[in-house]
């Protein structure tokens, strides 16, 4: 049945995946290339080493500065609204919403993910839309319902006219306050994402620290079932020496794949009809059909329908509403999800499938979660 289901759609689906394929190559054209990465010591127990585009190499000064632009709420239509806003140092790097508000309490459609450990990602954003972090801090600055900047112009402004800022990126860029650009901006900001990282763990220390009495029993069950029934490793990797908790895939568990399911047909027509590429920043998040699309509105690829980026799990336990809705409030209720198979569409990843856990298998695995949170969380440089 489901079989059928899916090619009712594929005629539309491989119009639309044409027309991004133009798409992606025009937007290649314009990207700067952060591809070539040198790899850092995180010196954190649990963390691999931190990959760095060369093109943007981590100093004291660029991180300084980049933590000024990432707080300062001058960047946004009505002055309210800054990275810090929806990415709460104070919070673990997120703001504790279903989904973020943005300027004028507008809300998108997306939960806020965590910006800890996000330096790792291959992909940002739960449609990995961007590549990178410098290409991700572009985006918010224009959404309407985000920052609200007419164009990143306006921010350019307001850098030029402070006397901390001209300085700041004369030392840090070599450049006159007239040659500030949107680039530069994005650069430091992504070098201050660079250091929001975390490990040491109980977790770690167990694992990678060989800590026997770091972890509860109840945690230690819960790791075997994370590694065996449960399958959560499957998607959720731990390395041999050292974890990040995500294949930097993306899946479909069927959440809020129902808002779309009846209407896919017509929603699939009418984007076939437009003959535009990779669905817009603004689009995804002020349209909730678009939304639920997931990796789709990126790719146009069949397989990639209702599928969002497996998000990593240190700090998990901190970091709640859980996933891109934030419909789910708990890892319990997150356990649950998975145990029962995901939600039913035709869509369903092929190793999502029920797991028949206990009660008690259920305890364990939240025990392990909550093992991962580190004892101490980045702070915004003084």
């Amino acid at each position: 049945m489901f079989s059928q289901t899916r090619s009712k759609f594929l005629g539309y689906i491989f119009i639309i995946f044409i027309f991004y394929c133009t798409g992606c190559d025009s937007q290649k054209k314009k990207e700067i290339d952060l591809t070539e990465l040198t790899y850092v010591p995180s010196g954190i127990l649990g963390l691999p080493d931190l990959p760095v585009p060369k093109n943007n190499p981590q100093s004291a000064d660029k991180v300084s500065l980049g933590a000024k632009l990432y707080s300062d709420k001058r960047f946004s239509l009505d002055g309210t609204v800054s990275c810090a806003t929806c990415h709460n140092p104070e919070q673990a790097f997120v703001d504790k919403l279903k989904v973020s508000k943005g300027i004028k309490n507008f809300t998108g459609t997306r939960n806020a993910p965590t910006v800890l450990n996000a330096a790792y990602y291959k992909t940002q954003f739960w449609d990995g839309r961007r590549k990178d972090l410098e290409g991700q801090s572009k985006d918010p600055l224009l959404n309407p319902v985000e920052h609200g900047l007419s164009s990143h112009d306006d921010l350019i402004k307001i850098v030029k006219a402070d006397p901390d800022y001209s300085a700041r990126f004369k030392t840090v860029f070599g450049v006159d306050s007239d040659s500030i650009h949107i680039d530069h901006v994005a650069l430091a900001i992504a070098s201050f994402e660079r250091t929001i990282i975390s490990g040491n763990s109980p977790f770690d220390r167990y694992r990678f620290g060989k800590e026997e009495k770091a972890l509860s029993e109840s945690a230690i069950r819960g790791l075997a079932l994370y590694m065996g029934k449960a399958r959560c490793q499957d998607c959720h990797t731990i390395g041999e020496t050292n974890a990040i908790f995500t294949d930097d895939k993306f899946h479909n568990l069927g959440v809020g794949f129902k808002r779309i399911q009846p209407k896919l047909e017509e929603i699939l027509q009418k984007k076939a009809e437009s003959k535009t590429g990779p669905t817009s920043d603004e689009e995804i998040l002020t349209n909730l059909e678009s939304s639920e699309l997931g990796r789709f509105a990126v790719t146009g690829i069949n397989e990639d329908l209702g599928a969002f980026k497996t998000p990593g799990l240190r700090n998990i336990a901190l970091t709640s509403p859980y996933m891109h809705d934030g419909s789910l409030a708990s890892l319990e209720q997150v356990i649950d999800l998975y145990d029962r198979g995901g939600e039913t569409n035709p869509f369903l990843s092929s190793g999502i499938r029920p797991l028949g856990l206990t009660g008690q298998e259920k305890a364990d695995l939240v025990s392990f979660l909550k093992s991962l949170t580190s004892p101490v969380l980045p702070k915004m440089p003084k």
